[in-house]
């Protein structure tokens, strides 16, 4: 099955699960589940003064589904959280930036422990240090949640976490899809421990991780992705082009720094 058509096929069923709406038409916000929770206040914030159009934020199809959807006219508006390559510009879609968000770790509270060095979590993600006790936490064995090669935040990770670009994640390691997944599996399995997008809403489940004593939203942290809206120019409408500036305008600025992320605009 190809991407574009999975991407279709999970538009249908999240569209028949959605109750019609009273206003004039509701548009979805497809692709990355990184920054679902930002895009979620915003739209929540944006549809509660709207007049016309109103925006929903259905569930993950990652970046590139969300380019895909955008690029063929099945959606109007998509999200991503990774560059658009060259030859994505070139068939005419439009980034608008929104954000730049943190990498995390975190963990469930089972584990006993509040921050890691960046060699102890190289060598946690590696399969070498298999429990808690080893790293000053509880006796208890490391359930490791990866991501998918291709995963946005494992790409900036790669590319920015030292000892990363190269590390063989081990195999005894829990394969999650997305990151609503993720957050999920370490909020529900004792002694696991994930990655994914900050947000502050992340403090409310699992425990956020302090990396060489720095957190997520410090200045010094040494991994973010970027965040970022996408039409075509060719399809994009009124209603969408409305949001897109309500997107990059001082409220949605308030919303995005509550949140824990960086406006980028």
């Amino acid at each position: 099955m190809t991407l574009l058509r999975k991407v279709t096929m999970i538009l249908a069923l999240w569209a028949v699960a959605t109750p019609s709406a009273s206003w004039s038409e509701e548009i979805a916000i497809v692709g990355t589940g990184d920054g679902i929770d930002i895009l979620r206040e915003l739209t929540s914030s944006y549809n509660s003064d709207a007049a016309g159009d109103h925006f929903a934020v259905p569930p993950s199809v990652g970046s590139g589904g969300g380019i895909a959807a955008v690029g063929s006219g099945t959606a109007i508006l998509g999200r991503i959280a990774r560059g658009l390559t060259e030859s994505e510009l070139t068939r005419g879609i439009v980034p608008t930036p929104i954000a730049r968000m943190p990498s995390a770790f975190f963990v469930n509270p089972s584990a006993g422990i509040t921050g890691l060095t960046a060699e102890q979590l190289r060598e946690i993600y590696a399969g070498k240090i298999t429990n808690w006790r080893e790293v000053g936490g509880a006796d208890q064995r490391i359930r490791v949640v990866r991501r998918e090669e291709a995963d946005s935040t494992l790409v900036v990770l790669r590319g920015s976490m030292p000892g990363w670009r190269d590390l063989e994640i081990t195999e005894r390691s829990k394969l999650a899809t997305s990151t609503q997944e993720t957050v999920e599996t370490v909020r529900t399995v004792e002694g696991a421990v994930g990655f994914g997008p900050f947000t502050r809403t992340l403090e409310d489940t699992v425990v956020v991780l302090r990396i060489d004593g720095k957190y997520p939203i410090d200045s010094t942290y040494p991994s973010s992705a970027a965040f970022a809206l996408i039409h075509l120019r060719q399809t994009v409408t009124p209603g969408a082009q409305d949001f897109l500036r309500f997107a990059q305008s001082p409220t949605a600025r308030s919303i995005i720094s509550r949140l824990g992320a960086v406006p980028t605009f």
